[in-house]
């Protein structure tokens, strides 16, 4: 990887990019499925992870993020399980903390124990419930930072530390903050994952995954990466290297408007609760001040509604914001994680992880600030009037 010398922000542009003077100021894109095997000194092929296109989008991001080596995926959850799986054999344990976004959740539930890989969960807010939960067998610690949807914060540095001390290897999905907000690698983490589809696509048409890392530790993922085939094209690969050059502005943007809609939130008499990081009231705020260099776009409040049905409502009444899946684009997208990230877990676990029906998820995009606002104030006064209308 070439060093960078340079801003994130110059990064973001130019770091990676297979350009000269035949080509001009955009990587070609290389669409061949079929590379030739005379005197090269290894065999080019998409599903070795290591076409022109896939190291080009490396490369950019290993800059972005401190990181030595990386792969792409086909999906955030290709890159979670593929890492996972090369990590881990029968009889090991792993510690997850316990707010992790649902489909890694389920991932967990659904395929550890059939594969006689133990695991548990700890309270992400303390470190003693790391360190309590910690066994013999235990070789990889996992997790998520801001995490998804009630934004709560784990000490990156402490659980890295906490980790190496014991020889377990640390890995940190870190997709709410994107690479722009926070480095987890500078703080000690071995393994960052990105869901790519949400802040580095930035613009809600791809799909993909990436896995940055040491060089000793992505030959690891790679072998069994190779196995699995979860790679992408070059054209995909293409598009998310145009994406990724107006990371840092977008999600520049998109921080300052989560911030001033967090605020306002905060204030409103038909808002119950707000989380956000970037609020002092926030209960990790300290710590999210002292590892993240922006507090994110993501945020969730619960309106003063009562259930799923009037959580609903209220996003019908909405004009600008969009509900719909997925995060991190230039649109605002709102959501109700009972209904869609955290679906499939029981109604029980998502009341263990705080997970209530009127919870609502907020991907603040890059509109302004003042118009997304307007939209939910105008949605919650007419909440409110329904409300008073029915008790009459």
């Amino acid at each position: 990887m070439r060093e960078n010398t340079n801003s994130k922000d110059t990064a973001c542009v130019h770091a990676g990019s297979h350009i000269n003077p035949v080509n001009g100021v955009v990587t070609p894109v290389y669409p061949s499925a079929a590379y030739g095997y005379l005197d090269v000194e290894e065999n080019i092929y998409p599903r070795y992870y290591n076409t022109i296109n896939q190291q080009t989008v490396v490369e950019k991001l290993c800059i972005l993020e401190n990181a030595e080596a990386g792969l792409l995926f086909s999906s955030g959850m290709a890159a979670i399980s593929t890492t996972l799986l090369a990590l881990l054999k029968v009889g090991d344990h792993i510690l997850f903390q316990r707010d992790l976004y649902g489909g890694t959740v389920h991932f967990i539930n659904a395929e550890l124990n059939k594969l006689g890989i133990d695991f548990s969960f700890a309270d992400s807010s303390t470190m003693s419930s790391f360190s309590e939960a910690i066994r013999p067998e235990t070789k990889v610690i996992y997790i998520e930072t801001p995490s998804n949807p009630l934004l709560k914060i784990t000490d990156i540095k402490a659980v890295a530390a906490l980790a190496k001390a014991k020889g377990i290897v640390t890995v940190i999905d870190n997709t709410f903050a994107s690479p722009i907000n926070q480095n987890p690698i500078n703080l000690g983490i071995d393994i960052v994952l990105h869901s790519g589809t949400k802040y580095l696509s930035g613009h809600s048409d791809i799909i993909f995954g990436v896995v940055l890392t040491s060089a000793e530790i992505e030959k690891q993922i790679r072998q069994t990466a190779v196995n699995f085939g979860g790679n992408i094209n070059g054209t995909t690969c293409a598009l998310i290297e145009r994406s990724l050059k107006t990371l840092s502005i977008r999600v520049q943007k998109q921080n300052e408007n989560a911030l001033f809609l967090a605020e306002a939130l905060a204030q409103h008499k038909g808002v119950k609760k707000v989380n956000y990081p970037g609020l002092a009231t926030h209960p990790g705020h300290e710590i999210a001040q002292s590892q993240m260099m922006g507090f994110g776009g993501m945020l969730s409040f619960e309106p003063n509604l009562s259930g799923l049905e009037a959580a609903e409502t209220f996003t019908r009444n909405l004009r600008l914001i969009i509900p719909a899946l997925s995060l991190g684009g230039v649109e605002t997208l709102i959501c109700a994680p009972a209904r869609t990230s955290h679906i499939k877990l029981s109604a029980e676990e998502r009341k263990q992880a705080g997970i209530t029906d009127a919870l609502l998820r907020v991907s603040v995009g890059i509109e302004s600030a003042h118009d997304i606002l307007k939209d939910i104030n105008r949605a919650l006064a007419f909440g409110s009037e329904t409300t008073s209308v029915s008790n009459r």
